[in-house]
């Protein structure tokens, strides 16, 4: 799964449509990327993330930790958020990215510190999506209030 999507990421040429452990792994590494962002990957980021994933995939913690870890990894190694973004468009529809735009304002206001950085990564991030402001704004409300 993971070299899988790391040789996508890279360009190389893939017909067949993201699998859907391709799409949490591909969606976990974005969540892990906004929250690197600043150069400060909080723990109150990394519970954020978890929480998320468990709830989004109805994943225990040790699925949960496994999915957050193996994410880390792929972040790490993947290219340039362009290309990260483009398959995470390609295999989500639009009302899901709203709500995947929502997920990642949360890991951004989990540390209760609007970096500017991490702010204008975000929201080169969710434009790439395809999410346009009103609704970005929208979903970044909803994660303020809760």
């Amino acid at each position: 799964m993971f070299k899988n999507l790391l040789s996508r990421l890279n360009g190389t040429p893939t017909p067949d449509p993201l699998s859907t452990d391709d799409t949490r792994l591909a969606m976990a590494a974005l969540l892990v990327r906004v929250a690197r962002a600043d150069h400060d990957y909080a723990p109150a980021e990394v519970a954020v993330i978890d929480a998320l994933l468990m709830d989004r995939y109805s994943l225990n913690a040790a699925e949960c930790l496994a999915l957050r870890t193996e994410a880390e990894e792929l972040e790490a190694n993947a290219p340039d958020t362009v290309r990260f973004t483009r398959l995470i468009k390609d295999a989500v529809p639009y009302v899901d990215r709203n709500s995947v735009a929502e997920s990642l304002w949360r890991v951004v206001l989990a540390d209760d510190q609007r970096d500017d950085h991490e702010d204008a990564f975000l929201r080169l991030v969710v434009n790439l999506l395809g999410v346009s402001d009103r609704d970005s704004g929208l979903a970044r409300r909803r994660a303020q209030a809760g």
